[in-house]
C-alpha cells in the first residue's frame, strides 16, 4: 500500500509505541549466549529495553573471577542487539544506585541472578523509583547457557594437553 501510494505508515516494534514502560535489564554480558538472548527479548516484549552492563569490578567481585571482556566492548556488543534499544554502564560499587539513572518503569530479573524481587523493590523505593521488580522465568536451559561454562569449555578443549 506505501509502495503503490495508497496508504503512508511507519511500522514500530510494540516497544517503540508511545507511554511503552520504560524495561532495565543488567547482567555481565561477558560472553553472549541464548540465555542472554532470551532474557532480552522478555524485556523487549514488555518495553522499552535499558540494558545496565556491570563494572569489571563489579562483575569480578560477582562472578569471583576476572573479567575477560571490558566492560567497554560488552556494551558496544549488547548495543548492535535488536531487542536493546539503549546500553547504560554500570559503575563500580552498590548495583542499586544507577535506579537514579535509569528510573525504570519495571525491572526484570533474570532467572538466575540471586538477587531477591523483595529486596530490589526496597532498594528501587529507597531511590525515590517506584518500579514494578518481575524475574523472568526458568529459560530452558542449553548446554552452555553460561559464560563460566562456555569458558570451562575452552579450556578444557583448548588448553588441556590430554584433550588434543
Amino acid at each position: 500500500l506505501k509502495m503503490a501510494g495508497v496508504a503512508d505508515f511507519v511500522w514500530k516494534k510494540p516497544s517503540e509505541i508511545k507511554n511503552t514502560k520504560t524495561v532495565m535489564v543488567a547482567g555481565t554480558f561477558e560472553i553472549l549466549h541464548p540465555g542472554h538472548l532470551a532474557y532480552l527479548k522478555e524485556a523487549w516484549r514488555l518495553g522499552y529495553v535499558v540494558a545496565v552492563v556491570s563494572s569489571d569490578e563489579n562483575a569480578e567481585r560477582n562472578k569471583r573471577r576476572k573479567i575477560v571482556i571490558p566492560q567497554p566492548q560488552r556494551s558496544e556488543v549488547l548495543s548492535s542487539l535488536y531487542y536493546v534499544h539503549k546500553v547504560v554502564p554500570g559503575k563500580p560499587g552498590n548495583i542499586f544506585d544507577i535506579f537514579e539513572e535509569v528510573k525504570p518503569d519495571v525491572i526484570l530479573l533474570g532467572p538466575n541472578q540471586n538477587v531477591p524481587e523483595d529486596v530490589v523493590k526496597a532498594e528501587a523505593r529507597r531511590r525515590g523509583v517506584n518500579a514494578e521488580v518481575l524475574r523472568m522465568p526458568a529459560f530452558k536451559q542449553c548446554e552452555l547457557c553460561s559464560t563460566t561454562k562456555i569458558l570451562e569449555r575452552v579450556v578444557a578443549t583448548f588448553c588441556n594437553a590430554s584433550q588434543r
